[in-house]
């Protein structure tokens, strides 16, 4: 017993003490302001389940831009502005371009593989350059437009089949199922069956939730080791049931190659002609880890498009004129076609206001973490190595000082000025900027302009009667991706 009280005991005086040095480490240096933080906790009693949410209201109580702040044991500054997202994610990009990781992150061998943890060094960029080259270059997408005609028409017989029932469509669980079987078709030339493909969405939700969650590991490192909440035990759970559904896929086609059957020069096939080869900067070999880690990322990423398609109907759906506006454009161009080209894209500028507009009040991954893996200075606030750093996306998004009426839907705004989402404009940085923009934004941006355009064409949508009187329900759950509390529910009807 006394060994237990002990063991209890040693954790809880380490934390104690880690708290009285950092006091006394602080002060010396002149960190960005921030609210007052309670022993031991810090200023986690100042969070809520919506952490984007309640940092941008303490960065304005604080008028702090740049804001410090301890999350239980972990010194963490937030960036809620344009000007000092240029500064973390351009001026001081070479030193705050590591992904600060959380516990549930690190089960297994995951992040050893995985191109969202690795920090921006060789195996990062050995894996971000395959998969620029293998399927987000130009002349790739181009050769894939076949297959993503072919998720949009999947999408839109499913939806056509609700319509000639007269029933409402769950839009986002059916946009992530066209997604997730257009990455398995470039994956590894095959889809998904129902069972696994329901399985992959649970995984990737559940998992989401689970790695943004508050987890007592995180605040305090020290006790990371006991996983008290069991979260590093449930996500290596996740993690083992996504490597045996990619691992199967793996299986066949290494007997297939075995057998000298035809190539089929997707990514799994140029991952396997990879193995043993050293990379030019001196990697690791290719392994099946690297190809578990990669497409693993790349199941994850079908979530941020559905979200998207999602949120932009719920928006439309309650902005009618917004919606009328879109459906002329479409029908304009479009004409009688069931479902758009991606070469019509460029012809729909209202179509992408809509995305855009949509993507800054609801931006996909809202809080990305960062790690300082040098001692900066940013306008006369000192950063330390090892410092969490918070990207406020959100609340960059809807600055007042950078957008007119910053939470009203009002796709015109980016009617007025050419203003994208590639990192340059930092008032809109919906997919991050720097070194770290999001590796898959090529496709994503195809991808949603052309189901969105071709949902929106080939249907009329209205709410069920209960939505209808109640209002959308726009409440957000918290993840590594945003989603909606309530899944939104709507009823179309055919018009081509």
């Amino acid at each position: 017993m006394p060994a237990f009280f002990l063991a209890l005991a040693l954790p809880i005086l380490l934390m104690v003490v880690s708290y009285i040095l950092q006091l006394f480490h602080d002060s010396p240096r002149r960190l960005p302001p921030g609210p007052r933080p309670l022993p031991l906790i810090g200023n986690l009693h100042q969070l809520d389940h919506l952490p984007h949410r309640s940092l941008a209201r303490l960065a304005a109580r604080h008028r702090a831009p740049l804001m410090s702040l301890r999350l239980g044991a972990v010194l963490t500054v937030v960036a809620s502005s344009p000007d000092m997202a240029r500064e973390v994610l351009q001026r001081h990009n070479a030193d705050i371009a590591a992904r600060s990781i959380g516990d549930s992150m690190r089960t297994g061998s995951h992040c050893n593989n995985s191109v969202l943890c690795l920090p921006p060094r060789h195996g990062w960029r050995a894996l971000r350059r395959l998969g620029a080259t293998e399927l987000f270059s130009p002349p790739r997408l181009r050769a894939m437009e076949p297959l993503r005609r072919e998720a949009v028409s999947t999408l839109l017989r499913h939806v056509s089949d609700h319509a000639a029932r007269g029933a409402a469509v769950v839009v986002g669980a059916a946009a992530h199922a066209a997604a997730l079987g257009l990455l398995a078709r470039t994956m590894y030339s095959g889809d998904l069956d129902p069972r696994t493909a329901r399985e992959v969405s649970d995984v990737v939700d559940e998992a989401s939730v689970l790695a943004a969650g508050p987890n007592v590991s995180d605040f305090f490192p020290a006790l990371a080791a006991a996983d008290i909440q069991g979260v590093r035990r449930r996500m290596a759970r996740l993690v083992k049931r996504m490597y045996a559904i990619i691992d199967d896929q793996i299986e066949q086609r290494e007997r297939s190659r075995a057998a000298g059957e035809a190539r089929k020069n997707d990514l799994l096939d140029v991952m396997l002609d990879k193995e043993g080869e050293v990379e030019e900067e001196g990697t690791d070999d290719v392994r099946h880890n690297t190809i578990r880690g990669l497409l693993t990322d790349l199941f994850t990423g079908g979530e941020t498009t559905s979200h998207t398609i999602e949120c932009a109907l719920a928006e439309l759906l309650q902005s009618p004129n917004s919606m009328t506006k879109v459906q002329e454009e479409l029908n304009g161009v479009i004409g009688t076609k069931q479902q758009i080209d991606e070469a019509d894209t460029s012809k729909l500028p209202y179509l992408q206001a809509v995305v855009k507009e949509t993507l800054r009040l609801h931006p996909p991954v809202p809080l990305p973490p960062y790690e300082a893996e040098a001692t900066v200075e940013i306008q006369g606030y000192t950063i330390p190595k090892g410092t969490k750093v918070l990207i406020n996306i959100w609340a960059i998004n809807r600055c007042p000082d950078a957008w007119i009426e910053p939470n009203r839907f009002m796709p015109e705004r980016f009617l007025e000025a050419e203003i994208n989402f590639m990192g340059r404009d930092f008032h809109f940085i919906p997919f991050g900027a720097g070194r770290r923009l999001c590796l898959g934004l090529p496709l994503a941006y195809r991808m949603v302009h052309s189901m969105l355009g071709s949902l929106l064409h080939r249907f009329r949508w209205t709410l069920p009667a209960e939505v209808e009187k109640n209002g959308v329900d726009m409440r957000e759950r918290f993840g590594l991706a945003l989603s909606l509390v309530v899944p939104l529910h709507a009823i179309p009807q055919e018009i081509h």
